[in-house]
């Protein structure tokens, strides 16, 4: 309780968890508030937001329902942005564990490995990987997970050399426990502070990357998505402004109220800054 009331004391995280939350919600009740298909034409062509009270964000180039594509593009964001995270963190807690707590050339051998996925740019190589493999939800998940998890890695590999000096590393080495059990019982729980924090992050990036990619055209054709909505409306920006700015509101939206939630993260559980606070 403690914890939360820190982290609700911030009036930024409060916000953001309420954006958050409210987002959350609309893509779980999305079949429920639209019946309809976004997909699917429902109304009359161009129609202005504000105008009907049916079609409150209006309607694009085909009659479809704005209000409907934003509530099933939260469902693809969200789902997108906490799997790809999800896995990208396990990646690199797994590697960044074995090479910080080893060390020596187990060590070498993950590090090069790492700079290998560190030397190309993410998104280009998300762009090539999603192309090759075809657009799809699953390969731009596992995608944006495989561009996304060398800074988790070299994150725990610096948390781990740190502690595995500590006395109580020392004492389970010496009551014979082994290295994997020290590992996950001793040293992660100890650093999974900003793994946490960065984590909350990495969902902000995932959702922009997911959004890039669909306005590129590299998105799954089977599901409406933010960024298939903006790319869509590139060529209506004078006549039908509406079609394009809401969707851009939203992600903006969307990834600003998970970085204020990551800095709640980071200032509730960082001790100095809640003592500087208190």
């Amino acid at each position: 309780m403690t914890f939360l009331r820190s982290i609700l004391a911030n009036p930024g995280t409060a916000i953001g968890l309420a954006i958050l939350a409210v987002t959350a919600l609309v893509a779980l009740l999305a079949p429920v508030l639209f019946p309809v298909s976004p997909w699917q034409s429902a109304g009359a062509p161009l129609l202005p937001p504000f105008v009907d009270a049916a079609f409150p964000l209006g309607t694009d180039l085909l009659g479809r329902d704005i209000a409907a594509g934003l509530a099933y593009g939260a469902r693809v964001s969200l789902l997108v942005g906490l799997v790809s995270t999800l896995v990208s963190v396990l990646l690199g807690v797994s590697v960044g564990s074995l090479a910080g707590y080893h060390g020596g050339y187990v060590d070498d051998l993950l590090m090069r490995f790492t700079e290998f996925f560190q030397t190309i740019p993410a998104f280009a190589m998300a762009i090539v990987l999603v192309a090759i493999f075809s657009p799809s939800i699953t390969s731009i998940t596992l995608t944006i997970a495989v561009v996304s998890w060398p800074p988790v890695a070299r994150l725990v590999r610096g948390e781990f050399m740190s502690l595995r000096s500590r006395e109580f590393v020392q004492a389970a080495i010496v009551i014979g426990q082994s290295g994997p059990r020290i590992m996950v019982s001793q040293i992660l729980p100890n650093a999974l502070s900003p793994i946490i924090v960065m984590a909350s992050l990495m969902i902000a990036t995932a959702i922009l990357t997911e959004s890039a990619l669909s306005f590129l055209g590299l998105g799954d054709r089977n599901m409406m998505s933010w960024g298939f909505m903006i790319g869509a409306a590139r060529t209506m920006l004078r006549e039908a402004w509406w079609m394009s700015v809401f969707p851009g509101l939203t992600i903006l939206l969307t990834v600003l109220a998970i970085n204020l939630i990551g800095e709640g993260l980071n200032d509730a559980m960082n001790p100095q800054l809640r003592a500087r606070r208190g």
